[in-house]
């Protein structure tokens, strides 16, 4: 198996479409029933695990929704090069923000900015490890000096190796938990007390299915995720016991399976 420290090397390559076909040609009749049990086991688990966010989604739809106006406002994309990172950076151009790209892929990462600039507004990329909090201390004041103090803030960089706990190096389990957690930690930490203090700052955070449902040969990953489910929980309560929950509104996302890398989509394939 290929490090995980080789494959963030990887250059960006985006699924391509198409039917999967399938790799269980040949297998018994007993081997198909219980494949198909277990599958159906499966779905049925993932829908019970995600009656909470059905729930919170009618609920949502109760509530009357006020549109923020956020152009002129700067807003940072943590793995913003690429994929759905990407698409957030371009997505939120179009509301007028200036955008922050914030990467470790140059390459991309100037043709996002590239893109976002033809919408009209101001765009940087800044190139940056955000599991490193001296990196992330940096790029507060990068960022500020070129295109002013960060009002939203996305937490989306992230990586999704496909492994057991048995398998790879400790150094990878390892790097799992600093890019996926750590980096929430300590963009927090750097960047709520200037919003507070400025009275304006929306922090997102890009979770996962993961932080709901274990998903076998992603374990580390699926820990990372639930770590940032809890962690966004547990600093929005902060931020309502302390007065300030009107003034830095926090949002967690759960996205589903999203075909984005060319090589994560072989690995799956590969699984059966």
């Amino acid at each position: 198996m290929q490090s995980l420290h080789n494959i963030g090397q990887t250059p960006y390559q985006k699924a391509l479409s198409g039917k999967p076909t399938s790799t269980r040609a040949g297998a018994s009749l007993v081997e198909t029933l219980r494949f198909v049990a277990s599958v159906v086991l499966d779905v049925v688990t993932f829908f019970v695990l995600l009656v909470p966010l059905v729930v919170q989604f009618f609920a949502g739809l109760t509530r009357k929704a006020t549109k923020k106006n956020i152009s002129g406002w700067t807003a940072l994309v943590t793995g913003g090069a690429n994929g759905l990172g990407r698409d957030i950076c371009l997505q939120l151009a179009q509301t007028g923000c200036h955008i922050a790209v914030v990467d470790l892929d140059d390459v991309n990462g100037a043709q996002t900015v590239a893109d976002v600039r033809k919408l009209g507004v101001k765009a940087q990329f800044f190139k940056a490890d955000v599991s490193s909090f001296e990196a992330v201390s940096n790029l507060k004041r990068e960022v500020s000096s070129k295109l002013g103090p960060v009002d939203i803030l996305v937490n989306n960089a992230g990586v999704l190796p496909l492994m057991s706990l048995r398998e790879g190096t400790p150094d990878d389990l390892k790097k799992v938990i600093e890019i996926n957690l750590l980096s929430h930690l300590w963009t927090l930490r750097v960047f709520t007390d200037d919003m507070i203090q400025r009275k304006r700052g929306h922090i997102v955070a890009i979770a996962s299915i993961a932080s709901y449902l274990p998903i076998e040969r992603i374990i580390t990953y699926a820990a990372s995720k639930y770590g940032v489910r809890g962690l966004m929980g547990s600093f929005a309560s902060e931020l309502h016991n302390e007065g300030v929950d009107d003034i830095v509104k926090t949002t967690t996302v759960y996205p589903c399976f999203i075909k984005t890398r060319l090589e994560l989509m072989d690995a799956l394939k590969k699984m059966g």
